[in-house]
């Protein structure tokens, strides 16, 4: 395989959080254009300069990419659609990256957002695929709690992982998240609350599960030397992988596509995973986390509950996981799930954490993992981010 070209000339800029709610009667329009408008609002970028656009929502229906383009007013001259749920920050960033690289744009904003009226998010299971409409949601499967059950309790009867280790994880996110003022999780966790919670579809129960809400998340991929023109802080992509559709051979999912290309990504930034300060991983289930712990090398296959109980994931712990609070604590606004890592990690690197700031921080890694079927997730990706630019 050839080596991949390096991000040169790129930095990425301007972390946006519009806070969440968990219900809006608001569109997907309204929250996204929110997040542009925030965009503008913390570099003095006019909308005029913005000439690339990446959106990501489940709920812009009837508008795609290219109608919301009138709604904001922008005149594009490059323009993607990146549907990858969970995955959608890492490929956004990976694509707009590369789209400046080669001078099809100058300024990319990147934006994901979903709105969360009363009925949004049974008809958007009702209509997340084909599998959705045909075996699970006219059988009363109703969502991804019993596919990812099915997926969590072969991950943990094959490595012997329990509730209890499960817990670890969910209550240092829980931990995190109580600095962070728009979590829609207001009370602290402990592990007993964890274990005592209602099952939902065994073995997931109550505190496993994301909270459906409305929100966005945005950020700006521009060429270097505007971001140093303007003293608009950048973070320099050290390197990405992306991967859909790995191991299909296997019955069900054990690991994800990070398996078949972690090396590379470790190559391509020149440093290996003891040198992340940060890692900000997907949490729509606490399993999925574990899975990318072993994955993306942080420990061997079938040892991240062990990894768990030997390390601190809490802001000021040996190992900060999730600074944010993860979707766990947050919630989860649709596909601006798939962002939050990387808007957090960019705070990190750029020190403009706040509460959740990591002392010294200087290189973080983002991991996604979206769009699953029954047995396995499909797309999986991980991008590495450092400071120090512009």
């Amino acid at each position: 395989m050839a080596r991949r070209a390096p991000y040169d000339g790129v930095v990425v800029c301007a972390p946006v959080t519009v806070p969440y709610v968990q219900y809006s009667i608001e569109s997907a329009q309204w929250w996204l254009g929110r997040a542009l408008r925030g965009l503008v609002q913390a570099t003095g970028i006019r909308p005029a300069e913005i000439d690339g656009l990446s959106v990501s929502s489940f709920t812009l229906a009837p508008d795609s990419a290219i109608g919301f383009t009138q709604h904001v007013g922008l005149c594009l001259r490059w323009l993607d659609t990146v549907p990858l749920g969970g995955v959608s920050g890492v490929a956004a960033l990976r694509r707009a990256a590369r789209a400046v690289q080669a001078g099809d744009a100058d300024i990319v904003a990147c934006v994901a957002g979903d709105t969360n009226q009363v009925d949004t998010f049974r008809r958007t299971l009702e209509n997340f695929s084909r599998f959705a409409q045909d075996a699970s949601y006219p059988y009363g499967g109703g969502g991804p709690n019993a596919s990812f059950a099915l997926l969590a309790r072969n991950y943990m009867r094959t490595y012997g992982v329990t509730r209890e280790d499960l817990a670890l994880l969910a209550v240092s996110q829980r931990q995190n998240g109580l600095r962070q003022p728009h979590a829609l999780m207001k009370s602290p966790l402990t592990v007993a609350q964890y274990l005592a919670a209602r099952p939902i579809a065994d073995p997931i129960h109550l505190f496993d599960c994301v909270m459906p809400c409305a929100g966005a998340e945005a950020f700006l991929v521009m060429r270097e030397d505007i971001a140093a023109a303007r003293n608009i802080p950048g973070a320099r992509l050290l390197g990405s992988i992306e991967r859909h559709n790995a191991f299909a051979d296997e019955p069900m999912a054990l690991r994800g596509g990070w398996a078949m290309d972690i090396g590379e990504l470790y190559g391509m930034a020149g440093l290996g995973p003891a040198e992340i300060d940060v890692l900000l991983t997907y949490d729509d289930y606490p399993f999925v986390v574990l899975m990318q712990l072993e994955d993306l090398g942080f420990c061997a296959k079938g040892e991240a509950a062990a990894f768990l109980r030997a390390h601190d994931l809490t802001i000021d712990g040996d190992f900060p996981h999730n600074t944010s609070g993860g979707q766990l604590s947050l919630g989860q606004a649709g596909a601006a799930g798939g962002y939050l890592g990387m808007t957090e990690a960019l705070r990190q690197v750029l020190q403009c954490a706040g509460p959740s700031q990591v002392s010294g921080a200087r290189r973080a890694m983002v991991s996604g993992f979206g769009m699953i079927n029954y047995e396995r997730g499909l797309s999986s990706g991980a991008a590495i981010l450092a400071g120090g630019a512009a």
